[in-house]
């Protein structure tokens, strides 16, 4: 998601002004994307300039925007039509750690492995005590980023132990080293 497609999402609701806008984005979002009020109003002049959203009066010296239907149309389009897609290809940055040091000689695989696993636990325990403290009072917002950032952590760990099993694999095989 960008920037452009949070903004049409919220002015669905009605025009609103760019640091309003700024603030329902972070509101919506659970905290989990902060924006600057230069992005929301970059994002606004490519909006009104595409013909997605119109200039809707200004008070108190803040213009205010409106969706266009031509922005109404994007907005389902994306929503509905343009699914996230996770093919996998994107770099990696955890990965080529452990590649490169296996290929090289400038780390031990597994202590790279270890140190990773160590930091991700550790943040998957601060993530589950901040879930467990909002649990009954925190915004769905909130409840639901964390629950995906919760997963994210738990999935590198799986990963973690399936390169480590890999790597345990080849060494038994004897078809590589460890």
């Amino acid at each position: 998601m960008g920037v452009p497609e949070g903004i049409l999402a919220l002015l669905d609701a009605g025009p609103r002004h760019g640091y309003g806008l700024k603030l329902a984005f972070e509101a919506a979002t659970g905290g989990g994307w902060s924006l600057n009020v230069g992005q929301v109003y970059g994002a606004l002049q490519r909006l009104e300039r595409d013909g997605l959203v119109a200039f809707d009066g200004e008070e108190d010296g803040r213009k205010s925007y409106a969706m266009t239907e031509r922005g109404r149309k994007r907005l389902e389009q994306w929503l509905l039509d343009e699914p996230v897609r996770r093919d996998g290809t994107g770099r990696d940055e955890l990965a080529m750690k452990v590649l490169l040091s296996r290929a090289t000689e400038a780390a031990d695989v597994r202590r790279v492995l270890a140190r990773q696993r160590d930091a991700t636990m550790s943040t998957l325990q601060g993530l589950t005590r901040q879930k467990a403290s909002e649990e009954h009072g925190g915004s769905l917002e909130q409840l639901v980023h964390l629950d995906r950032r919760i997963l994210h952590c738990r999935a590198e760990l799986d990963w973690l132990d399936l390169v480590e099993q890999r790597l345990d694999d080849r060494a038994d095989d004897g078809r590589g080293s460890a």
